[in-house]
């Protein structure tokens, strides 16, 4: 089978599909852990990688940026200097209908007739201006976590920025 493309699944283009239980064989998220780092730490600056666009992100692209971001801080400031709180959940189911290629193809396939799809993965639907990361840290491991969500907004299909929620005085 032939490999699509991420951008198929990009844009939001239909109604929401959500209800695993009229569905069979859903994938599971490969998206891991939600809260990494130092979980009982008050941390005195917090920043976070919010959506310009509207968009679906695919849980394979949520995972990326997850470990990219956790890497990055986990280098920098330790396991115990740093927590990373992941705010979206892929709920979209993604459907495809798939086509046979190669010889004898034409016979295999039944092309579009009854082509609802099956169901490849999930996807996390995020609206313009939503919340994807939020990174709580010290002052002085300030910058490293800047380049970690700048770093982890490559993975994602949408334009993103930064923006320092918490401890906007101690950064200056």
């Amino acid at each position: 089978m032939v490999r699509k493309p991420a951008s198929m699944y990009r844009n939001v283009k239909s109604r929401s599909n959500t209800r695993r239980k009229y569905m069979g064989g859903v994938p599971g998220s490969h998206v891991i852990h939600y809260d990494m780092g130092n979980k009982t730490a008050e941390f005195p600056i917090k920043i976070t990688l919010i959506a310009d666009e509207k968009c679906q992100i695919q849980h394979k692209a949520l995972e990326a940026a997850r470990i990219t971001a956790n890497r990055a801080m986990t280098s920098a400031a330790g396991r115990a200097g740093y927590h990373i709180k992941l705010r979206v959940y892929p709920h979209e189911v993604l459907r495809e209908n798939k086509q046979a290629t190669g010889a004898g193809a034409d016979r295999v396939s039944s092309g579009m007739r009854a082509a609802w799809g099956k169901n490849v993965g999930t996807a996390a639907r995020v609206s313009a201006g939503q919340k994807i990361f939020t990174i709580s840290m010290n002052k002085e491991h300030f910058p490293m976590a800047k380049d970690a969500l700048r770093k982890a907004g490559q993975k994602l299909p949408t334009p993103v920025r930064l923006v320092v929620d918490q401890g906007m005085e101690l950064v200056q």
